[in-house]
């Protein structure tokens, strides 16, 4: 499993701002990290974290309905909502337009930060695994029935059915098969964040 290792100090400071809308109507969420403290405003609401108090962060890969390629970051924190940081953001009523490499490079510098405070959150990558078993046995049970399919089609010699299972089966393997590979429940560290739960650099 790949990881994401600390960049210059002059790159965090390029990178200390993120700003993404959740919703089509709703405000945007913006985000800035100041040297000791992550701040938040959405409209009239606004807040901060000390990097020190910050007691969990789960990275995870969340696809949507508008949007298949979708990152998730979120941060708890005593006396603090939970903050939501997305890979993309509303556009227009019918886009969500990636933002891969703004939020990658943020999600960096934030544990960047984290780490420079010497804090010890607990730092979570992927599904719950109370969620993500439970999916893994449902996704295999299915695999298996679309298998026991194609092999009877092909006794058969229906190529109609043949053509479509085995369509359907590369669909499942990309799509579904691919959330579980990167939602794979693990730990990790604030200087080595797992490739599989941010968006690929374009660097």
């Amino acid at each position: 499993m790949g990881q994401v290792e600390d960049t210059s100090e002059s790159a965090v400071a390029a990178t200390a701002a993120y700003a993404y809308k959740a919703s089509l109507m709703g405000a945007p969420w913006e985000f800035r990290l100041e040297p000791d403290r992550l701040v938040w405003v959405v409209g009239r609401r606004q807040g901060e974290i000390f990097y020190r108090d910050i007691r969990r962060v789960r990275l995870s890969f969340r696809p949507a309905t508008m949007q298949s390629y979708r990152f998730i970051a979120e941060i708890w924190a005593p006396g603090a909502p939970k903050l939501t940081i997305a890979s993309t953001s509303w556009h227009g009523i019918a886009e969500q337009r990636r933002q891969d490499q703004p939020y990658r490079d943020f999600i960096v510098a934030l544990h960047q930060r984290i780490a420079a405070a010497k804090s010890n959150p607990l730092l979570d990558a992927g599904t719950h695994p109370f969620l993500y078993w439970p999916g893994v046995v449902v996704f295999a049970a299915l695999a298996i029935g679309i298998v026991a399919l194609l092999v009877s089609a092909l006794r058969q010699n229906s190529w109609g059915a043949t053509l479509f299972l085995t369509g359907f089966f590369a669909l499942l393997l990309w799509q579904i098969g691919g959330f579980f590979r990167r939602n794979h429940p693990g730990r990790y560290v604030a200087t080595a964040i797992p490739e599989n739960v941010l968006p690929k650099s374009k660097g």
